[in-house]
């Protein structure tokens, strides 16, 4: 086993990546508020509901006047056409009686040309607000979908604050002398009876592997983390290991240590396991040394396991935790 110092490594998280309200934009501009987002697309919503009311309204109101304007194109149609059809010209009544009848024809025309520019207004008229709901219906379409996006992003952000609360949560209290109680996102609390208090400190440098068989450890940070850990590379999917008796006090994904294990070792002790593939315990179960927690990960570096000690919040130099 060999021990080199490279320099700390930053992970993502996941494949894309959530701002809280507040934080920084990735494109170095304020972060949207998903709450005023969805507030602002309902508003919207309010907005195209009016005006779909309103335009079918509008629509319905245009039923009478074209069926209206439409009679009367055809009655005047007819009449023109009689009006103006061979052998319909007066006969005898001289030239008054002719320029007479040459009026009434242009005054028919000029009335049927009227009503069917007046249909056709109000045809235009239809059509433009049958044109309208179509966008109206296509809009709400996109405002529901951007809805779900928005909706989706408050859920992210909303379960990160929570993981973080709860990573952060994991570290608040342990057992220790005068004390019985742990605080266990999640679950029952407390270690294994067996675990005496500062029995976690008196195993200093003789912790049990977090990982069976050969592997090469390097010092390194994950993102957000004040002390150092260690990146033990060792094959995909090789079981990870309690090193020491203890309670998990987190099972989740966390931030840029991926899925993740904490274990409470009591007197304010814990491990962190990170980078894992599958996580194989749950919130508040009791473990002992060499019990499986679960496999290691790959998050596009290469397979390894990342490890902390930490005493309270602060991570210590794992190493010679381990004997290294």
């Amino acid at each position: 086993m060999k021990l080199v110092a490279v320099a700390g490594v930053v992970v993502a998280f996941g494949a894309t990546s959530v701002v809280a309200a507040g934080d920084a934009a990735p494109n170095g501009g304020a972060a949207v508020d998903p709450v005023l987002a969805l507030a602002a697309l309902d508003r919207k919503v309010a907005d195209l509901d009016a005006q779909e009311q309103a335009d079918k309204s509008d629509l319905a109101s245009l039923d009478a006047p074209i069926q209206a304007a439409h009679a009367r194109v055809v009655a005047r149609g007819r009449a023109f056409y009689k009006m103006t059809r061979a052998g319909l010209l007066p006969v005898g009544g001289g030239f008054g009686a002719l320029v007479s009848y040459a009026m009434h024809v242009e005054r028919a025309r000029r009335l049927l040309t009227a009503d069917m520019q007046d249909e056709r207004r109000l045809r235009d008229r239809a059509s433009g607000l049958g044109a309208e709901l179509e966008r109206i219906a296509r809009d709400r379409v996109a405002l529901s979908s951007e809805r779900a996006a928005i909706g989706a992003t408050r859920a992210a952000m909303d379960d990160e604050r929570r993981r973080r609360a709860a990573f952060e949560r994991a570290f608040e209290t342990s057992t220790g002398a005068g004390s019985d109680y742990v605080a266990v996102y999640g679950g029952p609390g407390g270690v294994g009876p067996d675990v005496g208090a500062h029995a976690f400190a008196a195993a200093r440098g003789r912790l049990l592997f977090p990982v069976a068989g050969q592997a090469d450890v390097q010092p390194a940070r994950r993102q957000g983390a004040e002390g150092p850990g260690l990146e033990i590379r060792a094959s995909a999917g090789a079981a990870v290991r309690a090193v020491f008796p203890g309670r998990v006090a987190f099972a989740d994904r966390y931030g840029s240590y991926g899925r993740i294990v904490i274990l409470d070792h009591g007197d304010h002790y814990y491990t962190v396991s990170g980078n894992l593939d599958a996580i194989d315990v749950k919130i508040g179960q009791a473990v002992d040394a060499g019990d499986r927690v679960g496999t290691v990960g790959d998050d596009g570096q290469g397979p390894m396991l990342y490890f902390e000690v930490r005493h309270g919040s602060q991570a210590v130099p794992p190493g010679p935790w381990l004997g290294l």
